[in-house]
């Protein structure tokens, strides 16, 4: 049996060293399991804590993807044995997902991931809060849940509010995938550097006299990140969302959900391709992810990192005994047969009430997640 993340740590000029984790189920597209998690939580806690340890890596293995987001069968498989309610599991894995995820957002030390090829869901909430996210030339990255019924977590409700005007909202809302230049414009990637200098990145990382004070070796890391960036960048594709930047806002500004979703399905984009591959994956996606998005985004704007997790948690524990996010995996992944019986059939149809309440917190006075330091 391989682990499913693989720890390293390699030596540098001085005594001191670069840990890296490298999520280890490439035939599973690194899909983030309770396993997985279990083993980053402690190992990152570990080198935060260790003098010995300059900066941290995150990679995946293989060539297809970073992580291509949470293990949604297993999910739906718990789901399913305890129907109408939320099963403890679903709540242990996005309690401790997000609890990873935080850290990763406050690691004191340089963390750099390595974006290459698929980056989804979990994948992302791995990816978003460290200080140097690398994207290469395959990096396709998208929060596509409005095709499962579930709503963007892993922290979206905080990076999609630091979005340029309603490139939040209009990627919640479609789940449309974008590429490397993408993600340097919406600010969820920091350096583009090809795949093919990968090794020679690391081999760099290894000769830096790096010192005893993290921020100094933030300074280290980013200039070095500049330097191989600025050497490939002719590389660089363009960006779907900067060429649609002015639809967005026009289509995102609206108070509701119900005139977001037909703004967007308003657009003609008989000769757009991207636009029309996100316009059809929000027509046959879940009304109820639509009025998600747009509340979690609104009531997430003015919250500090720590409330937006324990939100989201509250929010998923309602998504675990809803229905909509098991029949959506099943209808995707189980039976794949595209046609999922969403509980409402248009975003219109959605009664406010009953959105509200995936926002009411189920755990009473100790929330599983008070414990996240700001």
């Amino acid at each position: 049996m391989t682990d499913s993340v693989l720890f390293s740590e390699l030596h540098t000029a001085n005594a001191l060293k670069v840990g890296v984790a490298t999520l280890n189920k490439s035939k599973a597209l690194n899909a983030l399991d309770l396993d997985m998690i279990r083993l980053l939580m402690p190992q990152l806690d570990a080198w935060q804590k260790d003098p010995l340890i300059a900066m941290v890596m995150l990679e995946g293995s293989g060539d297809k993807a970073f992580c291509a987001g949470g293990d949604v069968v297993a999910m739906y498989n718990a789901m399913k044995a305890e129907p109408h309610q939320t099963p403890d599991s679903l709540v242990d894995f996005f309690r401790e997902e997000y609890q990873l995820d935080h850290l990763i957002h406050t690691f004191t030390k340089p963390v750099l991931v390595w974006g290459n090829g698929i980056v989804m869901g979990g994948g992302l909430g791995l990816m978003c809060g460290a200080s140097h996210r690398i994207v290469t030339e395959s990096a396709r990255i998208a929060m596509p849940e409005i095709t499962i019924g579930l709503y963007p977590d892993v922290g979206g409700s905080w990076f999609l509010n630091k979005m340029p005007p309603g490139c939040g909202m209009f990627l919640g809302m479609t789940g449309a995938s974008i590429n490397a230049a993408d993600a340097l414009y919406i600010h969820l990637a920091d350096h583009f550097i090809p795949q093919q200098q990968k090794q020679g990145l690391i081999d760099q990382l290894q000769i830096i006299e790096w010192v005893s004070e993290p921020a100094k070796n933030h300074d280290l890391l980013s200039e070095l990140c500049a330097k191989v960036q600025s050497i490939h960048s002719t590389q660089l594709m363009a960006s779907n969302v900067e060429q649609h930047q002015l639809v967005i806002e026009k289509t995102t500004d609206k108070e509701s959900a119900t005139e977001v979703v037909n703004a967007i399905l308003a657009v003609d984009a008989m000769d757009d391709k991207w636009l029309s591959k996100a316009q059809s994956a929000l027509k046959s996606g879940s009304p109820i992810t639509m009025h998600l998005v747009f509340e979690q985004l609104k009531r997430g704007k003015n919250m500090s990192l720590a409330e937006v997790f324990k939100m989201e948690l509250n929010m998923s524990y309602h998504c675990g005994q809803a229905g909509e996010f098991q029949e959506g995996v099943r209808a995707l992944l189980i039976d794949k047969d595209n046609t999922p019986a969403w509980k409402f059939a248009s975003v219109s149809e959605v009664p406010s009430e009953f959105i509200e309440g995936f926002f009411d917190n189920p755990f009473g006075e100790n929330h599983p997640l008070d414990g996240l330091q700001e």
